[in-house]
């Protein structure tokens, strides 16, 4: 699904991404941890058109074409199906709980300035459609009650689940989440591993950016590791956990540790 060939960022010539290639499969979960620092969000941010890389090749695969997405702005890569989440919740906090689910859907919308002004019938069904879509990835993660409420008033998990519906209404080829759990209970950390679960199974693409190594290691296919920007080990949970070069940049040396 995603291809990331040699990719590097630097910022004033200081290295914050080296060389980072690694494959994200179809219909997986892949998980990217590291230690703080480690260049993780940076590679979120390359991948979704915040930044653009220094050099390096970021690709898109759908069905047997590829395309080149590493120097496309970020409403491009969004409308070729990219969705995400932020390590920072980024909602628009006064605005109803729908209508932050509905902006998700905001490539889908199709209307000019002319068709809004004189309220088409077509335009009128369409935002009818647009609706039910919110309302039911709202009831997907538990929030339809909560629809008409201001998105500021929301607790916190509830504002993390709402970040979650808004990414994933419009049906995306691949969505990135940026530590979905950071913050939540183990109750609520629970709630989102399970949906997290049900949408692989749906045969959604996950890319997880998560500190949680419980999570991790019980719910992605493929885990990632950087360290201080470059890609240290690549594999399974269970071979990623005895890599010796993945406990030495979680635990500092090897000898100090035992």
């Amino acid at each position: 699904m995603l291809h990331l060939d040699a990719v590097s960022k630097q910022f004033g010539g200081l290295p914050a991404l080296s060389d980072v290639t690694f494959r994200v499969p179809q219909g997986q979960i892949t998980a990217l941890i590291g230690p703080n620092g480690a260049g993780k969000s940076t590679l979120i941010n390359c991948i979704t058109g915040v930044l653009t890389p220094t050099c390096g090749s970021i690709s898109l695969a759908n069905g047997t074409n590829s395309q080149e997405i590493s120097t496309l702005p970020s409403h491009a890569i969004s409308r070729l199906g990219v969705a995400r989440t932020f390590q920072n919740l980024k909602l628009f906090e006064r605005l109803s709980v729908l209508d932050n689910v509905l902006a998700g859907l905001n490539n889908e919308a199709g209307s000019s300035l002319i068709m809004a002004l004189l309220r088409l019938p077509y335009l009128r069904h369409r935002e009818r459609q647009l609706k039910l879509r919110a309302l039911e990835a709202l009831d997907r993660f538990g929030l339809a009650d909560k629809a008409d409420w201001p998105a500021g008033v929301m607790a916190y998990g509830d504002k993390k689940r709402l970040e979650l519906a808004r990414a994933t209404v419009s049906q995306p080829q691949l969505i990135l989440l940026d530590e979905p759990v950071a913050g939540l209970n183990a109750t609520e950390t629970l709630a989102v591993e399970q949906q997290l679960r049900r949408l692989r199974q749906e045969g959604q693409t996950l890319l997880l950016v998560e500190h949680d190594m419980e999570l991790v290691m019980g719910l992605a296919d493929q885990v990632v590791v950087l360290d201080s920007g470059c890609v240290i080990a690549c594999g399974t949970p269970d071979e990623v956990q005895k890599n010796p070069r993945v406990l030495e940049a979680y635990l500092g040396s090897m000898e100090a540790t035992a």
